[in-house]
């Protein structure tokens, strides 16, 4: 899987499609982590969320792995562009997840917005695993994604829309996922809660903040 070929045109796709809809999900929740340490963003993209929570967050460092080089380069050119001194707070890793081991409990904040979206039930279980195991006993997680909502307009637009960009990104970028799979049962078997939830786009998507509570709580 690689956004390399549609790197480039990614922000003008995103726009035409659901305009500023997909950005407001990725920030909506933003405000709500106080101040995080050190942080994992995963699956960037090409640095719009980053950039924002470097700067609401001056003293938090961060690594950022995405497995296409392309849309690394472009982060950090906006992080360049943004913020002069916060290249030095962000590494950034070109890495397939899959080949990537993690440190053990490092991260107090994880991100993955619209990453767990790419791959079917059982790449998502294990991937939320993986995460989790590299996250603090007190560590937050952001999620914007798609969803289909139970009822209503909302629900017949994610009827329609999610068949069309999953067979888009398919061909485009090789992704695995055919359908969307919500992550809840997997974040809730690793100890997080969620915290906060809002939608967008009559809920076809949403942002979340879920965070871990110790074992003996």
């Amino acid at each position: 899987m690689s956004f390399d070929a549609i790197a480039p045109w990614y922000r003008t796709l995103e726009a035409i499609t659901f305009g500023r809809s997909l950005q407001r999900a990725r920030l909506a929740c933003l405000g709500k982590i106080g101040s995080p340490r050190r942080a994992l963003v995963v699956g960037e993209g090409n640095g719009r969320f980053l950039l924002e929570l470097v700067r609401a967050n001056p003293a938090l460092k961060v690594e950022c792995i995405d497995a296409s080089e392309l849309m690394l380069r472009l982060a950090r050119s906006r992080i360049q562009a943004g913020i002069a001194t916060a290249e030095a707070r962000v590494v950034f890793l070109q890495r397939d997840l899959a080949s990537w081991t993690p440190p053990p409990r490092r991260y107090d904040l994880i991100v993955t917005h619209f990453f767990l979206d790419c791959f079917p039930r059982a790449a998502v279980e294990a991937i939320v695993a993986k995460l989790a195991a590299s996250a603090t006993d007190d560590a937050q997680w952001l999620v914007a994604d798609f969803n289909i909502p139970d009822e209503g307009v909302g629900r017949l637009q994610a009827r329609m829309w999610l068949p069309i960009l999953y067979a888009f990104f398919r061909i485009a970028t090789g992704i695995e996922g055919r359908d969307l799979i919500d992550p809840s049962p997997f974040l809730c078997a690793q100890n997080f809660q969620l915290r906060s939830e809002l939608t967008f786009r009559q809920g076809m998507l949403k942002s979340q903040l879920w965070r871990r509570q110790c074992r003996d709580d």
